[in-house]
């Protein structure tokens, strides 16, 4: 029996860890549940937000394991699988197939520039031998890039190759890719994994998107998803103005994904101090960013405004002195354990 197509907003899933670094358990579930319960369609562990390269194998393996175990079947799971090498990721697709996860996304050759003729033969052996349904993952900043004809060869010659996840963010790219495997493989997905054109994405065809905001503001993609394809375009378009800038803010304004992370405890959970050493000014550009964070975030409601109050809008006046908003960040810092 043929599977559901893959559609709908997958999260990328954050790992919050313990004062040892190591992966919290606890905290991992209890975030799992959250997600599920404010709307999101399926979870994404051992993505780019979820830090893959910073586990190892096992701890990768482990990862997927606790989400399946806690989500219960409630959501399908797209599991990231990417390993260095084919016989590596092959067993990668075996383990997570015996969890019943519903596929497995694949990045592209990594460290290696490769050309396309080599992209096509890395994926087609995966493709031919994977005993779990292959989402490709297009991530050219990071990746040797997936074109259009690769994806189309791909689609055609594997049956087992399902979907494609795409974050580059050009919506001409995703156009043609659509153009040119929709019309063979009409259950085939697209998803797009950049957060900033999720409604034009879904527009001009995709299916939903892998997001990293969504394991912020889970309400937020849930809702600008359902707007969009019920046809009400000028609610979408403000959901999606606003997903920008708060976007925008995690991503730039910190190394990636610590701005998520640092949205996700304003949101609630206890996430812990990343694998990834930060500089002495990192951490205290990360501590003003929590800050603006939280100011986002309670304009919609999601917590409450940080200790001293938000900057007004620009032109009035009575907005805190910069000392004073020092000093209260640095309190709710030491309040969270974040700093000595």
């Amino acid at each position: 029996m043929a599977q559901q197509r893959l559609a709908g907003i997958f999260t990328p899933n954050l790992v919050p860890y313990d004062s040892n670094q190591e992966i919290n358990e606890g905290e991992l579930r209890k975030y799992v549940d959250w997600l599920i319960e404010r709307g999101v369609h399926g979870l994404y562990p051992n993505g780019s937000t979820g830090e893959f390269t910073r586990f190892t194998l096992e701890e990768r393996k482990r990862i997927v394991a606790i989400i399946a175990d806690q989500t219960r079947g409630r959501v399908p799971i797209l599991a990231g699988a990417a390993e260095a090498n084919v016989r590596e990721t092959l067993k990668a697709c075996e383990y997570y197939a015996s969890l019943g996860v519903r596929a497995v996304a694949i990045v592209a050759p990594f460290y290696y520039k490769l050309s396309p003729a080599s992209v096509y033969a890395y994926f087609r052996e995966i493709g031919r031998n994977t005993p779990i349904d292959v989402t490709l993952y297009n991530i050219p900043m990071f990746a040797s890039p997936i074109d259009v004809p690769t994806v189309q060869r791909l689609s055609e010659e594997c049956e087992r190759i399902v979907a494609i996840k795409d974050s580059s963010g050009e919506i001409p790219h995703m156009i043609r890719m659509i153009q040119a495997v929709r019309p063979n493989r009409p259950e085939f997905s697209f998803l797009t994994g950049w957060d900033a054109a999720l409604m034009p994405m879904l527009l001009v065809g995709c299916d939903g998107g892998t997001n990293a905001s969504s394991g912020v503001v889970p309400e937020v993609t849930r809702k600008l998803y359902d707007l969009t394809l019920s046809g009400q375009i000028e609610q979408a378009r403000k959901i999606q103005y606003d997903l920008v800038t708060l976007f925008d803010t995690m991503i730039y304004q910190a190394e990636f994904p610590d701005g998520f992370r640092a949205a996700v405890e304003l949101r609630g959970f206890q996430m812990g101090r990343g694998r990834q050493p930060l500089s002495d000014e990192q951490l205290a550009d990360l501590s003003t960013l929590s800050r603006t964070l939280q100011c986002m975030l309670s304009e919609h409601g999601f917590t409450d405004q940080p200790v001293g109050g938000c900057p007004l809008p620009s032109g009035q006046s009575g907005a805190p002195d910069v000392n004073e908003i020092v000093g209260t960040v640095v309190s709710e810092l030491k309040r969270r354990g974040l700093i000595s």
